[in-house]
C-alpha cells in the first residue's frame, strides 16, 4: 500500500510541483550523436593516479567485470560524447544568507560546459521547480540560476527523483548517447519529501547517472567538528552513499565560499571521463543487482571509479550506443 501511495504522490509531483518552463532556443539542438539498436550497460568511468585525473587511455586499457565475469566492451569514447548536466540547487529558507555566493559559483560552473553540452537548473524548497530544462543556451541557464530565491523547507529526495525522471525523458526523446550528471547542493536534512531515500537510490542504480553531492555543513555540524566531536548526519550518510553508488564524489564544505573550487573539480572530472558500454552476458531482467568492477590493465597504480552496479529489471538500466568497431 505504501508504494502505491508514494507512486500517486509522485505523479502529482511531476504534474504539479515540478513547474517546467517552456523550451528555450537551443533545447532541441543536437550534439555529437551516437546511436545503435543494441542496448548496452552505460558506464561513465573516472581514472586517477591517486592525485590527478588520467586522460588519453584507450579501449585496450580497460577490463569490465559484471558479477566477476569479464564482459566484452562494445562502445568506448573519451572526448566526443557530450554532457548533460542538471544543477540541483537547495533554495530552502536556511540558504537565504548564501544565495549570492551560490549564484556566482553555479553560473561559473555552467560556463565551463562545451558547445555540444547541455545544462538544466532545478531548484527545491517546499516544492521542486524545473527552472530551466536541458538547453545549450548559457544565458538562459544563467538567468534561471540568478532567479533562484530561498524560502520554505527542504524536499531533497523529491528533487532528486524529479531530476532523474527528467533525464530519463530526455534520453528517450533524443536517443542520443550523452554523459549524464547531476550536481546537487544542499545544506541540511530532508524535511518535506514524500519520496524516501531508498526509492531515490533504487532509481539511481537503474539510471547510470553520476550524482555529485555537495553537503554544505551547517553551524551545528561545524561546531561539533571544531570541538573535536565526530559528526555525520543521516543526510550526509545518504548523500555520500548516493555519490559512491553512482560513481561520483561527495563533498562536505564548511563554507559556501568553497563551492567555486568544488564545481571546478567536478567540471574537470566530467570533461575527462571515459564512456564505456557493454552488452551483459547475463541478459536476463531478473531484478537482481549486478555488481560492476572496472579495471585499468597494466596500471595497478591507477584507480578507476564508476557506478557500483545496476538493477537488471528493465531496459532503463541501459542506453543505446554505437558499438565499438
Amino acid at each position: 500500500m505504501k508504494r502505491l501511495a508514494v507512486g500517486s504522490v509522485v505523479l502529482l509531483l511531476l504534474a504539479i510541483s515540478a513547474t517546467a518552463q517552456t523550451p528555450a532556443p537551443g533545447e532541441q539542438e543536437q550534439g555529437t550523436v551516437f546511436r545503435s539498436g543494441a542496448s548496452l550497460v552505460a558506464l561513465n568511468v573516472t581514472v586517477t593516479d591517486g592525485k590527478r585525473l588520467v586522460p588519453d587511455l584507450t579501449l585496450n586499457d580497460f577490463s569490465v567485470y559484471e558479477d566477476g565475469v569479464l564482459q566484452r566492451v562494445q562502445f568506448f569514447e573519451s572526448h566526443q560524447v557530450p554532457i548533460d548536466l542538471i544543477l540541483l540547487l537547495d533554495t530552502s529558507a536556511s540558504m537565504s544568507d548564501k544565495m549570492n555566493v551560490v549564484h556566482e559559483a553555479a553560473v561559473g560552473f555552467l560556463r565551463t560546459l562545451r558547445d555540444t553540452d547541455r545544462g538544466a537548473v532545478v531548484t527545491f524548497g517546499d516544492n521542486v521547480n524545473i527552472a530551466r530544462m536541458l538547453t545549450s543556451d548559457r544565458a538562459i541557464l544563467e538567468q534561471a540560476v540568478r532567479q533562484a530565491q530561498a524560502h520554505g523547507s527542504t524536499a531533497l529526495n523529491n528533487a532528486l527523483y524529479v531530476a532523474m525522471k527528467q533525464f530519463a525523458r530526455a534520453a528517450q526523446q533524443s536517443g542520443e548517447v550523452r554523459r549524464q550528471a547531476i550536481a546537487v547542493l544542499s545544506d541540511g536534512e530532508d524535511t518535506s519529501s514524500v519520496i524516501g531515500f531508498d526509492d531515490v537510490l533504487g532509481i539511481a542504480r537503474k539510471s547510470g547517472i553520476n550524482i555529485y553531492t555537495i553537503c554544505l555543513q551547517n553551524r551545528y555540524s561545524i561546531a561539533r567538528v571544531e570541538s573535536g566531536r565526530k559528526y555525520f548526519s543521516e543526510s550526509d550518510y545518504s548523500m555520500k552513499t548516493l555519490a559512491q553508488e553512482t560513481g561520483a564524489q561527495s563533498y562536505f564544505p564548511q563554507s559556501a565560499q568553497e563551492l567555486k573550487g568544488i564545481y571546478a573539480g567536478i567540471s574537470d572530472e566530467l570533461s575527462k571521463q571515459y564512456s564505456i558500454g557493454y552488452a551483459p552476458l547475463n541478459w536476463r531482467p531478473d531484478g537482481r543487482f549486478r555488481r560492476i568492477i572496472v579495471k585499468v590493465n597494466e596500471h595497478p597504480e591507477f584507480r578507476s571509479r564508476a557506478r557500483l552496479g545496476y538493477t537488471a529489471d528493465s531496459v532503463r538500466s541501459t542506453q543505446s550506443f554505437q558499438p565499438q568497431r
